[in-house]
């Protein structure tokens, strides 16, 4: 048996050309795999050309190390952002940078407590889930079972939302205060290989703390849009003018920089909500196809939720829950949207990568 130098498996045969379980190729056998390839890409009546070019493969162990470390970077902006928001206000209201750096955390530390005790009460009740029912939905809470067997985590609950609308989400603090909740019509359109691809996402958000960093990142984001709330009504019933305190009447400059951050401060906290969530929807999709060995199902998956968001809304989804779910349930976004403007990367490049994985 060989053993993977990348991963430590060492249920690999002598004669294998990669890793069975995290798809690294041996060293010394690319070539063979490349060849390989070539070969399943063409047939004896079409021989591929002399410039064909393998596409590249992916596997979800570097999927996984490279969404995290995204992850980890983008997190570190918004404590940053949370600080140089609240010297903003802090400087505007006459030079007291410090105290506004204090409230500042004071609101966010308030904002991320309500959101770890209640945050995912708040999230089910929103969406219209019901716990499920041990004999109609028997064959949902045994596909998550199986799905948190294959994750090594504990039983999470499970929540049916009795809508027609294809789509799912997972919510919770921890692993062990988690849910997993699924629509009606999801479970009714999808065949179990493709259920199983679905939930193992979720799993895959449960495990990689994704359902932690959802309700943190909205707390944070929250807290920034109260300050810049906050200020916008002050300037408007205090008639646009700035507080005079220890600073006098100088620190012009400091004073346009705070104003111009204290505006664009929100639409960034929102952009890096947006984007945190478009990494972790990678990343979750990688941990799938770990549980299930199976990306090609859901690929599948994917495309019919894809199809079903246009024609069967959901209609209990708004925009503080949307980036939770496993495709937006408020809006499509064709492939050539901006990036930006989207909770969820484009369907065509996720199922792209599940296929490179197959």
């Amino acid at each position: 048996m060989k053993t993977c130098p990348n991963c430590g498996n060492e249920q690999n045969a002598d004669d294998a050309l990669m890793c069975g379980l995290c798809g690294d190729v041996f060293p010394g056998m690319k070539a063979a795999v490349e060849m390989s390839a070539v070969r399943q890409a063409s047939s004896k009546d079409d021989p591929p050309p002399d410039d064909y070019k393998l596409p590249a493969r992916r596997d979800f162990a570097r999927e996984i190390s490279g969404n995290n470390w995204r992850t980890v970077f983008l997190m570190i902006l918004f404590p940053i952002l949370m600080v140089a928001m609240g010297w903003a206000v802090g400087e505007w209201y006459g030079g007291y940078s410090k105290l506004g750096i204090v409230i500042a955390i004071l609101i966010a530390v308030v904002y991320c407590l309500i959101a770890w005790f209640a945050g995912d009460k708040a999230i089910l009740g929103f969406s219209g889930a019901r716990p499920a029912d041990s004999v109609l939905d028997l064959r949902l809470i045994n596909v998550v079972d199986e799905m948190r067997i294959a994750a090594g985590l504990p039983m999470p609950q499970v929540y049916v939302i009795e809508t027609d609308a294809l789509n799912a989400f997972a919510t919770g603090r921890s692993p062990a205060h988690a849910t997993v909740a699924v629509t009606r019509g999801l479970m009714n359109s999808l065949n179990r290989e493709e259920l199983q691809a679905v939930v193992a996402h979720e799993i895959g958000h449960v495990r990689n703390l994704d359902i932690r960093y959802a309700m943190l990142v909205a707390a944070m984001v929250g807290s920034i849009v109260l300050l810049a709330d906050g200020l916008r009504h002050s300037l408007w019933w205090g008639g646009g003018r700035r507080r005079v305190g220890r600073s006098g009447g100088g620190g012009g400059w400091m004073m346009l920089i705070a104003l111009v951050f204290m505006i664009l401060a929100p639409l960034f906290a929102r952009l890096l909500q947006m984007a945190i969530s478009r990494t972790r929807e990678y990343l979750a999709d990688a941990s799938a196809v770990e549980f299930t060995r199976n990306p090609i199902a859901l690929a599948s998956a994917l495309k019919k939720l894809d199809s079903h968001i246009q024609t069967t809304p959901l209609k209990n989804a708004n925009r503080a829950t949307q980036h939770l779910y496993i495709v937006n349930p408020l809006k499509k976004f064709k492939p050539n949207a901006r990036a930006l403007l989207s909770t969820h990367p484009a369907i065509d490049e996720r199922i792209a990568r599940l296929k490179a994985m197959g």
